[in-house]
Order: structure tokens, then sequence, then C-alpha cells
């Protein structure tokens, strides 16, 4: 009914702000960054100074390129076109299929590679870290991850960074896998080392019987032949505290949210019994993809049942926007201008889940929502 109310209001061009509610703060309205033709977007990332970021995995829509920057309105193959050349022969030198991309405090931008097109084994080699310098944008670290962490049926899916802890920095990565165990990775940036952590445990699994309602309907796997089945998907989103002591995750496939020390995952002595031991249940909360962080402490996720963006602040969710263009909120990024940016993308509507037919209606959009905090950038040193 609330979508119904939006939409009229939208068609006839009045300002969208959904009222408050019972518990809820005044809602922000939502703005319209750009509009995306062409493929299908998941990731996106606000870097320090304003330069934006996206990226397109290749789930079936042939992007042109695995990584672009939104410049003048539209996005431009980035850093080049030998880098977001497709094809899987030497996977570590261009990307495979890029499912997030991530700035960080040091002027850097982390391009995370599942190496894994339509969700296929990833290629030796193609699960990777890529450090592209934006100064001079030039890649200056690739970081392949192996078969010891990325697993044949390994899908990463989102990063965060600690550049204060260790010599190099840390990153933290989901594993989103439809096919296997769930799992956090732990990259040492220094050496490239890297740690799987609480593989298949339950807070990185699945719920149980989990079945979300969208736009009034379950969300199932509907091939174009064959019967219905549950479409369930491991850790997805990731955020990181101001101070980078708490890691905090969730499934897609769950309406529950967890918290972990981060010392205890970076630390190679202490066993996953021990870090299970440890982790929090933040939920209940509202099923969602992305998370994000701002440096006041709040942590952001959009809320795909519901076409709504959340935040969880002094232990509770209140929800700050509403609007029927929330079709699918993927990934968040807080920008130091003090605006929550994330990607709209109708993923729900992609053939795999209607019968084979493609119910999305481009072109998809880049959002955003004033939160007035700037992002956590964890960088010895200070920014530069």
């Amino acid at each position: 009914m609330i979508r119904s109310i939006f939409l009229a209001a939208m068609l006839a061009g009045t300002a969208i702000t959904a009222p408050a509610s019972a518990g809820n703060p005044a809602q922000e309205p939502v703005e319209v960054v750009a509009d995306l033709p062409g493929a299908m977007p998941t990731g996106v990332t606000v870097a320090p100074g304003g330069r934006i970021f996206l990226n397109y995995p290749q789930w079936g829509d042939d992007p042109p390129f695995a990584l672009g920057e939104l410049r003048d309105g539209s996005v431009h193959a980035y850093p080049d076109a030998a880098m977001n050349r497709n094809g899987t022969d030497d996977p570590a030198a261009h990307f495979v299929s890029v499912q997030s991309v991530v700035a960080d405090g040091a002027n850097r931008l982390w391009v995370l590679d599942t190496g894994a097109p339509g969700f296929a084994a990833p290629v030796s080699g193609g699960a990777k870290l890529v450090a592209i310098d934006l100064a001079s944008d030039k890649v200056v670290r690739t970081i392949v991850l192996g078969p010891d962490v990325v697993l044949p049926t390994t899908y990463l899916n989102d990063v965060r960074f600690d550049l204060e802890k260790g010599e190099g920095g840390y990153a933290y990565i989901t594993d989103s896998s439809i096919k296997g165990p769930g799992g956090l990775i732990v990259v040492d940036l220094a050496s490239g080392r890297a740690l799987r952590r609480i593989s298949g445990h339950p807070s990185t699994m699945p719920d149980p019987g989990f079945t979300p309602l969208v736009e009034g309907s379950p969300l199932l796997n509907r091939p174009a032949q064959g019967a219905p089945s549950p479409w369930l998907v491991a850790t997805d989103g990731i955020a990181i505290s101001p101070d980078g002591k708490t890691l905090y995750y969730c499934a897609l496939s769950s309406r529950h949210f967890y918290a972990v020390p981060t010392a205890l995952l970076r630390d190679p002595a202490v066993d996953d019994a021990t870090i299970a031991a440890h982790i929090r249940d933040l939920g209940p909360k509202a099923p969602s993809d992305g998370l994000a962080e701002d440096n006041a402490g709040n942590i952001y996720a959009g809320d795909y049942e519901n076409g709504t963006i959340r935040r969880f602040a002094a232990g509770s969710w209140q929800t700050i926007a509403s609007d029927p263009r929330i079709l699918w909120p993927d990934t968040l990024s807080v920008g130091d201008d003090g605006w929550l940016y994330f990607t709209a993308n109708q993923l729900y509507r992609q053939p795999g889940f209607h019968h084979g037919t493609d119910l999305r209606q481009p072109p998809y959009q880049l959002l955003r929502v004033h939160i007035g905090h700037g992002p956590v950038l964890l960088t010895r040193g200070g920014r530069p």
C-alpha cells in the first residue's frame, strides 16, 4: 500500500518524503545521482574527494566493462580498457567478474574480483583484490586469493579495510556462496596471506526456511524449466566500527545481524571455535543486501523487502528513507559529503526469478540520502 502512495506521488511530480512513524525519526528525501542504462550494476563507492565508481559483474548482461567511473552523468571504463577486457585467459592481469569496489583512506581504490562469472567456480588466479592508485589511475597491487580460502563454491561479495593494524593493514571479505559454506576471509595486505574464518558457521549461512517477500511475492528461484526452489545466499553485507575493533556482517538470506572482534579474526593462532564463542547476534533485522558504516558508529542497511534504507543506532533499527525507486538497494557507500549513496538495481526482477522472463526496467539508478556523517577511513597517519 505504501509503495502505491509513493508511486502516485512520484507520477504527479510531488516531492517524496515519508512521514515520521512511532519510534522513527522524520525520514529524508531520496535523490537521484545518476540513471544507469545498460548492464545492471552492483557495487558503488564514493572516494574521499567525491569521485564515484561503480562495478558490473558478469551475470548475463555482458557489460562492456567491469569497473567504471561516473563522470558527467555517465559511466566510463576505469582505469583503462586493458584491465576491463572480457575473458578468463590470464585472469590475474585483468578483471573477470567484479562484485565490489571500495575506496580506502590512502587514496586507493580496491576492486574485489570474484573470478566467477555467472556464479561458476572461480577460475584459477581470478579471485583477487586489485588496488588502484587514485592519483595516477594505475594498478599498484594485485593480491590473488588462493584455493585455501577461495573454495570451488566461493563467491566473493564485499570488503572492508583497516589500514591501521599490522604492517600494511587488513581486508575483511564476505563469501556469499549460493552453493556451499559462507564465511569471512581476512587478508594481511602487507604479505598477501589470507585466512578463511568461521566457514559454514550458522551466522554466515542463510536462515533455515528463509523466503523473503518482495513487492508482495515470495522471492524464489523460478527457472524457465523446472520447479521453483529457495534462493539462499550466505554472508553478504559487511561493515566495520570506527575504531576497527568490530566487524559486522549478515547473510543476504537472513533476518539476523552479527558482530565479531576483528582481533580474533586476524590472529592465526585463534581457532574458529574461539571466534564463534565471541560472535554476537544483534538481530532481528529486515533482510538486506549490503551494509555500510559511518564515523559516528551508525550502521546502514537496505531493506529489500520494503524498499527502504534503515539505520542501526543505540541498539535498534530505524527507517530513514522510503521511496518507490528503491528497487533492491544493493551496495551502500558513505561519502565525505555526508550522504549515503546506494545502487538500486532491480536484482529480484532478473529472469531466473521469473520463469526466464526479464522484468527489469532500465535505467537502473544510483541514489542517495543525507545522513550528516562521514565514512570510516581507518588509515595510519591520517588521510592523505
